[in-house]
């Protein structure tokens, strides 16, 4: 019996690109944290006598923010490499999904293979480009091959193509998942870190407590607003993180249905029409 012919594959884009926008990105959003925390927030008109080391003014949050020490830059420079990270997701996922509607896609897909017309799903797969056009237009090509395959019986050929289609989103469906472990990281590290911030704004404060005789009503107050400011910072950028997160995990699984949805019509087509 011969063997099944090697599955055609589509071509992996590579991840270096990827892998060095990580890398730049964490540190430059960590520098811009900074210098939003030391020039914009730690502007002298934010307080009282526009001295730094005095209370911000009465509702003044950019100075109130300031005061929340050392580790509000860190937590500014989490949340921008959410909004950074959760954009480039985006847009890398927005062009896998291809130029039109993909639901629209995958039905005229399923009509075109309903009426054996191979070419004219080849055409829309061009049109829709993308990730998952890819992916289905490797399939389609299997499927062509297939019909001029001699020594192979149905059933074969059936496996031959889902192989191929499977390969064929191994292949493309990685690049997807790339950078979202950084936002899943920082789901947990905002949190972990705003608690940080929170433990040693109470340090300053049960400082301020302890000094003998009246305690030191300003380091009480400038302990429990870091506490406060820390806590606040750390669990917006959590939060959002999470929000994010499961969007583009959505967006994501949108697209991994649509391929084994017009994968298994490719299949199931092909048994049918060739028994």
């Amino acid at each position: 019996m011969a063997n099944a012919p090697k599955p055609t594959t589509v071509k992996k884009e590579s991840s270096s690109a990827s892998n060095l926008f990580a890398t730049l990105t964490i540190p430059i959003c960590i520098i811009i944290g900074i210098c939003i925390y030391k020039f914009i927030l730690g502007d002298a008109k934010n307080f009282i006598d526009d001295n730094v080391e005095n209370l911000p003014k009465v509702g003044n949050y950019a100075g109130m923010a300031y005061k929340g020490g050392p580790i509000v830059p860190v937590l500014m420079g989490m949340f921008l490499m959410v909004i950074v990270f959760s954009i480039e997701r985006m847009i890398v996922i927005g062009k896998a999904t291809g130029k039109g509607s993909l639901d629209a896609f995958v039905k005229k897909i399923q009509a075109l293979l309903n009426s054996n017309n191979i070419e004219g799903a080849l055409a829309e797969c061009d049109k829709q480009e993308g990730s998952v056009a890819n992916v289905i237009k490797s399939g389609l090509k299997k499927y062509r091959e297939m019909e001029i395959e001699p020594n192979m019986d149905t059933d074969q050929k059936c496996l031959a193509i889902q192989k191929d289609i499977e390969e064929a989103t191994t292949l493309e469906m990685p690049m997807l998942e790339q950078n979202l472990t950084v936002i899943a990281t920082l789901v947990s590290v905002g949190t972990l870190t705003g608690l940080l911030g929170t433990v040693t704004g109470m340090i300053k404060a049960f400082g301020g407590l302890a000094n003998s005789g009246a305690p030191d009503q300003a380091a009480l107050a400038t302990g429990i607003s870091e506490a406060l400011i820390n806590t606040a910072t750390g669990i917006g950028t959590s939060t959002f993180a999470i929000i994010m997160y499961n969007i583009l995990t959505s967006k994501i699984d949108k697209l991994t249905y649509a391929i084994d949805e017009a994968g298994f019509s490719i299949i199931q087509t092909y048994a049918s029409t060739h028994k």
